[in-house]
């Protein structure tokens, strides 16, 4: 089987379109979800693992495309299984958050049908249709769903950064020929901004939820917090036990926004892509940025390439098993380690040639 293309990280085609075949979706797609569906391919033991249901938590609700685990009361997480009927209704995580005055839905997903499945299960939940939606960052498989969320012509706020907002209005023909493009624009236009420095308070009634803005999977990311009980939802900041998709990354953003949301208590943490994690999964993640930013440094300035280090580079057997959904992913994360440490190189030249010559 041929290597599949690389994935971009933009967008996903429309996933309500009824008969849209692998090749089609595969050929059609740059988001970071698909290769969810190329993976489904290897039918390993470790596939079936990375989606495991949490044995903690019950489920509510279940469909081919994802699963609803009640966390806590009031607050549930939206696992996406794409692999178990290769129905990428929902594709990436998210979560329903429930107080006593509304109710918070995290991610408008990869398209309108699953949006709109989110919402009637924080309906049939809560009594209530969404009155906030949240979403973390603009690729496709986060974002693409926003219509689903709307009913009788009005819509929930919806949250962003103005950051995430600039990158979702951008064209880049990745949504040309779905029906409900006009109308996603018009939400993406009018969303609510995140205060970029000190992030956002929702009180949802008798429970407060923290929007926080932070960096490094793409540059404006978000976390959505709940302090008692415990709750990180991180968007893709975290994939459990899958291998992280650089395209967009700053990595040392990436792991520093990692560690701040990090909680020294017990925590549940949501991660975008996986199984709910826990602290030693999101320990084990970091140990495994860890490795690539080692081998990245140990050749930057040398005469390997970025894909001949990742040729070599070779997790330790103690980090457990990560997929790849790609071949290259090694290589796209060791090309985004270089290239920040060239700007990192590039500024100290000019900060020292400004120090030796003040006039200059």
């Amino acid at each position: 089987m041929a290597t599949p293309p690389f994935y971009t990280c933009q967008t996903i085609p429309t996933t309500d379109t009824p008969g849209l075949s692998r090749r089609q979706f595969l050929a059609r797609t740059g988001s970071c979800g698909a290769h969810l569906l190329w993976m489904s391919a290897a039918g390993s033991l470790v596939t079936q693992r990375l989606f495991a249901e949490g044995s903690a938590h019950k489920i509510v609700a279940r469909e081919p495309w994802a699963r609803l685990e009640q966390l806590y009361d009031g607050i549930w997480a939206i696992v996406s299984t794409p692999l178990d009927a290769k129905d990428w209704t929902t594709l990436s995580n998210g979560g329903i958050i429930a107080g006593k005055d509304g109710v918070m839905v995290i991610e408008s997903f990869a398209g309108a049908k699953g949006a709109r499945w989110a919402a009637q299960q924080a309906h049939e939940l809560t009594g209530r249709w969404p009155t906030d939606v949240v979403i973390t960052h603009y690729h496709g498989d986060h974002a693409n769903g926003v219509t689903g969320f709307v009913r009788d012509g009005e819509a929930p706020r919806i949250w962003t950064t103005s950051k995430t907002r600039e990158l979702l209005l951008q064209d880049r023909g990745q949504n040309s020929g779905r029906g409900d493009e006009t109308e996603r624009t018009a939400l993406y236009e009018s969303t609510q901004e995140i205060d970029a420095t000190n992030g956002n308070t929702i009180d949802l009634g008798g429970r407060k939820v923290r929007l926080e803005p932070r960096a490094g999977h793409t540059a404006s990311d978000v976390t959505i917090e709940v302090e008692d009980p415990s709750v990180v939802f991180y968007g893709d900041l975290v994939w459990n036990h899958m291998f992280p998709n650089f395209r967009d990354t700053t990595p040392s953003l990436f792991e520093q926004s990692i560690r701040d949301a990090m909680r020294e208590r017990e925590t549940i943490y949501v991660p975008g892509h996986g199984s709910i994690a826990d602290t030693a999964d999101i320990e084990g993640l970091l140990a495994v940025l860890g490795e690539v930013e080692a081998a990245a440094r140990k050749t930057f300035g040398t005469e390997m390439t970025a894909n001949e280090t990742a040729r070599l580079l070779k997790l330790p057997d103690s980090l457990g098993e990560w997929i790849r959904f790609s071949e290259n992913y090694y290589e796209v994360a060791i090309s985004a380690w270089h290239q920040e440490l060239s700007l990192e190189m590039k500024r100290e030249r000019m900060d020292a040639a400004k120090a030796s010559d003040p006039e200059s």
